[in-house]
């Protein structure tokens, strides 16, 4: 089994910012392909799907950003998945706006839900980067995340989760570098090449 995670701060207020573009990956890879209900357990929503052939549990932490390690380590635990099937979705001030990488393990970069998992599970787990570019200076960041997307911003970021979407099965057999390609090849082709 593997466990998907979009990260994101819960209720409908935060529900567009920036911060939530993991939850964003995770609802689009959900509606994509059939996935079973949203229930809640391990502190979070989680549905389940058969991605490529692979059992995935998708789960969106309840907790708020800086405490997400709670629920995915607990996801783990009751799963008994291994590190390296855990893959996180989450939001990357350093890559621009509509880009998408794929690693695993390295730092943080400041981000407190990929700190709070660190801390958590380990530090060994795939981590989906989806760009959202960077505000300038570095206290502009804290707002800048927990904005909402503007609307001009709205169709690019369909356009990656969509993306996301059609690819998760690559990612679920651990082909990331297909996936980062297609994902990549697939935003060229809508036209975003920031």
């Amino acid at each position: 089994m593997r466990l998907f995670v979009g990260l994101g701060n819960p209720g409908s207020r935060y529900a567009r910012n920036r911060h939530n573009v993991g939850f964003m990956a995770v609802d689009a890879i959900a509606r994509a392909h059939g996935a079973a209900p949203w229930r809640q357990r391990f502190q979070g929503s989680t549905a389940e799907a058969v991605l490529g052939g692979e059992r995935v549990l998708l789960l969106k932490p309840g907790t708020y950003m800086n405490e997400s390690g709670r629920a995915v380590a607990e996801a783990q635990r009751f799963f008994k998945i291994a590190l390296g099937d855990v893959v996180v979705f989450h939001d990357e001030l350093d890559l621009p706006s509509g880009k998408l990488r794929v690693k695993v393990g390295g730092g943080n970069a400041g981000h407190n839900g990929l700190r709070s998992i660190t801390a958590q599970c380990g530090n060994d787990y795939r981590r989906v980067r989806l760009g959202i570019g960077h505000p300038g200076h570095k206290d502009l960041v804290h707002p800048y995340v927990l904005s909402d997307f503007a609307k001009a911003e709205e169709p690019w970021v369909e356009d990656l989760c969509r993306a996301c979407a059609e690819f998760a099965p690559l990612l679920a057999k651990g082909d990331d570098a297909s996936f980062q390609n297609k994902v990549h090849l697939a935003m060229e082709t809508r036209g975003w090449t920031p």
